[in-house]
């Protein structure tokens, strides 16, 4: 059972999915048909290319892309500051619902 799609399934519209992808090949195109598929508001991508990023390291380089075909990459960070970030944009996406 795939939780995730689940979930996107019977998403209200006063609700933010968030999902993550962990990729090594064709990183955004699999990403994004995770978004559409799972019916994501957004989804973290995490690259193993960077050096420094993911797995056995304390810092971690994102991109996140949205619905709306926007997206931010991010620096490599610390691993905590890349959680603030996440925090910040499921913030700003309930915020955009709500108006």
């Amino acid at each position: 059972m795939d939780i995730a799609a689940t979930l996107g399934k019977i998403k209200k519209s006063h609700q933010t999915i968030v999902g993550f992808a962990l990729e090594t090949n064709d990183e955004q195109s699999n990403a994004l048909h995770k978004l559409e598929k799972k019916n994501f508001d957004f989804i973290v991508l995490n690259s193993m290319r960077d050096a420094g990023a993911g797995f056995g390291h304390d810092t971690n380089k994102i991109t996140i892309l949205r619905r709306d075909g926007s997206r931010t990459d991010f620096p490599l960070k610390s691993k905590t500051a890349v959680a603030q970030d996440i925090v910040a944009e499921i913030c700003e996406a309930a915020n955009q619902k709500q108006k």
